[in-house]
């Protein structure tokens, strides 16, 4: 409800929807420090002066100071801005739009070793070295409809960088293969209709378990597909 009003019609460019969600998140939290429950669950942010613990996970009682980006042609924030930003523990990117598969959709039935995001790849030339260095964990969806090839591309990205990087990918959620059987359970939500095109993906959102799992197992790059929404 607090964000209901981010983008009206005439400000629907991403730089001022950006602008604007910011603003939201300003108010909602001041009228939330108004509240005394509400305000009780404020943490403090991460001081300048933190620097990630590499002691385990739960090794210190703080915040995880997390830092988020995407493909750089449509949004404002790229993985170099987070790290040389500020301290962090993980870097998270999200590129999964509807409009993002049906791109990488048709880069993989022309090239069955694409149908990731490659921006991604890009961005971890730039700055995997230093992710490894300072113990930052790299969390991101850009494996798309094809997360061990991602994961592959990042490991290369490794070697080149002479890093020792380990690097975890996530499978599950492509339901393609089951789709015939699902149909019945997919009618349209507001008319009731049946599905009957022909999608070009189809997913099932995984949640945050096997990125704990990954990470818990020592990864420092989790790859995933399709595991949450925005």
């Amino acid at each position: 409800v607090a964000f209901d009003g981010v983008c009206p019609s005439d400000l629907c460019r991403i730089e001022n929807y950006d602008v604007n969600v910011n603003r939201a998140g300003l108010d909602l939290f001041a009228h939330c420090a108004q509240d005394a429950f509400c305000a009780s669950k404020f943490v403090a942010p991460p001081s300048p002066s933190h620097s990630p613990a590499r002691a385990g996970p739960r090794a210190e009682a703080r915040p995880a100071a997390v830092g988020a980006l995407s493909d750089p042609l449509r949004y404002l924030y790229t993985a170099k801005e987070m790290v040389d930003g500020g301290p962090i523990d993980v870097l998270t990117g999200d590129w999964l739009a509807e409009l993002t598969m049906l791109i990488l959709h048709k880069q993989r039935s022309r090239n069955s070793a694409l149908g990731y995001a490659g921006t991604f790849v890009t961005q971890m030339e730039q700055v995997l070295a230093t992710c490894i260095e300072r113990g930052i964990k790299v969390v991101t969806n850009a494996g798309g409809l094809n997360p061990a090839g991602c994961a592959e591309k990042v490991r290369e990205v490794a070697a080149r960088l002479g890093v020792q990087a380990k690097v975890a990918h996530l499978e599950g959620d492509d339901l393609m293969p089951r789709i015939d059987g699902l149909r019945p359970q997919l009618n349209h939500l507001d008319t009731g209709a049946p599905l009957t095109g022909t999608p070009v993906s189809a997913n099932a959102y995984l949640g945050g378990w096997g990125i704990t799992a990954a990470l818990e197992a020592g990864a420092d790059v989790v790859v995933c597909p399709r595991v949450t929404d925005a």
